[in-house]
């Protein structure tokens, strides 16, 4: 994938950010129809890390990504299970050696995309308007999870 423009992300963000809950959900029904395999594994780390809030996250970020295709007119292959299983050694030593090393670059290497990463690097470390902020732990796992999703559309 061509590496993103920030104002890409800004109007996939805005126009998530401003739909109702039915839209949102309509919407998620689509993405879900055309990526079912990613959004799948993505959930799953909800699961793994017993954190019920991650799983709307991982949701939100996921229409989020899947936004972006849209606006860009990019269509990814439907991802299958076995790409996942392809990707996940790579991976996993990815983040590995990031979270040992600090060092950003690697991710942003590794996804080819240094605006997305840098948009979850955002997110996840800066309060929302009303002044919450995630959890460390919820944090990291939803990074985690949007660098593999970043990934796997890329």
């Amino acid at each position: 994938m061509e590496q993103l423009e920030q104002k890409i992300i800004e109007t996939a963000f805005k126009k998530i950010d401003t739909l109702s809950d039915d839209e949102l959900e309509k919407l998620c029904e689509n993405y879900v129809e055309i990526q079912p395999e990613l959004l799948d594994y993505v959930i799953s780390a909800s699961i793994e890390y017993n954190n019920a809030q991650l799983e709307g996250l991982i949701i939100y970020y996921f229409c989020i990504f899947m936004e972006i295709n849209s606006l860009r007119k990019t269509t990814k292959n439907r991802i299958n299970n076995q790409e996942v299983i392809d990707f996940e050694e790579e991976f996993l030593e990815v983040i590995k050696d990031y979270f040992q090393n600090e060092n950003l670059d690697v991710l942003e290497e590794y996804t080819d995309q240094p605006e997305l990463v840098q948009f979850m690097i955002m997110e996840i470390s800066t309060p929302d308007e009303d002044g919450t902020q995630l959890e460390d732990e919820t944090a990291i796992q939803l990074f985690i999870s949007c660098i593999a999703m970043i990934k796997l559309l890329n």
